[in-house]
C-alpha cells in the first residue's frame, strides 16, 4: 500500500474512522528533516501492508488538523488508533523509531 495524501477535507474518513490503525506524517515541502522521514514511510507502507495506513498531510495546505492535533514543529509522526493519538514522535526519529511505534499497535 502506498502512502496517502491527506488534507481538511479527507483526514477524518481516512484516519479518525479507519478501521487499521494509522500513522500520519505531519510535514511542509520545505522541510529538510520532513524529506528524510518520507522514504521511511514508504519503506514501512510496503512492510505493514494490510496492517497499519501509512499518510502525510501537509500543514501549511491543511492547517486546521495540524492545529486540532497541537503539531507545533515538524517532521511530526502521529499514531492513531481507533480514532484516537497513541503515540507520537516529534523530529526525525529514524527508521527504528517509527517502526517501534508501528510494532506497538499491531
Amino acid at each position: 500500500m502506498s502512502v496517502i495524501q491527506l488534507n481538511d477535507q479527507n483526514f477524518e474518513a481516512e484516519v479518525e474512522a479507519s478501521a487499521l490503525p494509522v500513522l500520519v506524517d505531519f510535514y511542509a515541502v520545505w522541510c529538510g528533516p520532513c524529506k528524510m522521514v518520507a522514504p521511511v514511510m514508504d519503506e514501512l507502507a510496503t512492510k505493514y501492508d494490510g496492517k497499519v495506513k501509512f499518510a502525510k498531510l501537509d500543514v501549511d495546505e491543511s492547517p486546521k488538523v495540524a492545529e486540532k492535533y497541537g503539531v507545533m514543529s515538524i517532521p511530526t509522526v502521529i499514531v492513531m488508533k481507533d480514532g484516537k493519538e497513541v503515540g507520537r514522535q516529534v523530529g526525525f526519529g529514524g527508521k527504528e523509531a517509527y517502526e517501534n511505534m508501528v510494532k506497538k499497535i499491531v
